[in-house]
C-alpha cells in the first residue's frame, strides 16, 4: 500500500467516517478492518476512498433524514466505483499496468449518454465559473490565454449548434479532435500558471497516489500515469472541466 501503513490508513478512514457521521464513532474493526485493509492493499488513495464515502452519504441524504450512523461497509461499492473512475482518469486498467485507451470519459457517464452541444455548453459554463470566481492563476498572461481558449471553445459550440440534425461524420470527428487539443492546452496553461513549489507538491501527491502500482507498471506507463495524476489534481485544484469528448 504505497508508503502508508495499513493501520494508519484504516484509522484515517475511521476518522473521516466519524466526521461524516457528525461525530458518531463507528469503529473500523473486525470485518470492517479487513474490508478497508483491502482498499489499502489495492492502492486506493485516501482521497479516492473519501470521495466514495462522500458519494454514499450524498445518496443517503437524498433519501431524507438519517436514522442511524453509516458503517464503512455500506460505502464499499461507491469507493470501488470512484477508484475505477480514478484509475481510468489517469490511464490505469484494473490490472494497474497498462494505459487505458480513453481515460477521459468517466465510467458513469459515457460519450453516448450526452450530446456534443450539451458537453460543450457545460464545459464552457464551468470555465466561465473558473474565470469569474478568480480560481485561475493570476500570473502574467494566464487570464488572457484562458480567455482565448474560452473563445475557441465558444466557436466550437456554435459549430455544433449550427446543424439542427447535429454534426455527423467528418465534421463531428473534427470537433472532437479539436476538443482533445483544447483539453491538452487547458492543462498546459494550468501547469504553466502554477508556481514551481505548488506544482512540485502536486507531483509528490500524484506519486504517492500511484506508488502502490509502480512495481506492476512499465516505466513509460508509470511516467504517463504520474503525469495524468498531476493533470487530475490540477483539474481538482482549479475546478476545470474535461474538454475531451
Amino acid at each position: 500500500m504505497g508508503t502508508q501503513p495499513v493501520d494508519e490508513y484504516c484509522r484515517a478512514i475511521e476518522t473521516y467516517l466519524t466526521r461524516k457521521n457528525d461525530g458518531h464513532l463507528i469503529r473500523v474493526v473486525g470485518p470492517s478492518f479487513e474490508l478497508v485493509s483491502r482498499w489499502a492493499v489495492d492502492g486506493v488513495p485516501l482521497k479516492v476512498a473519501f470521495g466514495g464515502i462522500d458519494r454514499y452519504f450524498e445518496r443517503y441524504y437524498r433519501k431524507g433524514p438519517r436514522r442511524r450512523p453509516v458503517k464503512i461497509d455500506f460505502c464499499e461499492a461507491d469507493v470501488r466505483d470512484v477508484f475505477d473512475e480514478w484509475r481510468r482518469a489517469i490511464g490505469l486498467t484494473a490490472a494497474g499496468g497498462q494505459t487505458a485507451d480513453d481515460p477521459a470519459v468517466p465510467s458513469h457517464e459515457t460519450a453516448a449518454s450526452r450530446s456534443l452541444p450539451a458537453h460543450l455548453e457545460r464545459a464552457l459554463l464551468r470555465l466561465t465559473d473558473v474565470r469569474t470566481r478568480g480560481a485561475w492563476p493570476d500570473r502574467a498572461g494566464a487570464l488572457d490565454e484562458l480567455d482565448k481558449l474560452m473563445d475557441r471553445l465558444a466557436k466550437e459550440l456554435e459549430v455544433a449548434r449550427a446543424s439542427k440534425s447535429g454534426l455527423r461524420g467528418a465534421a463531428r470527428l473534427s470537433v472532437i479532435a479539436r476538443l482533445s487539443e483544447l483539453d491538452a492546452a487547458l492543462l498546459g496553461l494550468a501547469r504553466a500558471g502554477t508556481n514551481a513549489s505548488d506544482l512540485a507538491g502536486l507531483e509528490r501527491t500524484a506519486e504517492q497516489d500511484i506508488a502502490s502500482f509502480r512495481d506492476r507498471m512499465r516505466p513509460e506507463a508509470y511516467r504517463a500515469a504520474a503525469h495524468a495524476a498531476v493533470d487530475r489534481l490540477l483539474r481538482e485544484r482549479f475546478g476545470l472541466p474535461t474538454l475531451t469528448y
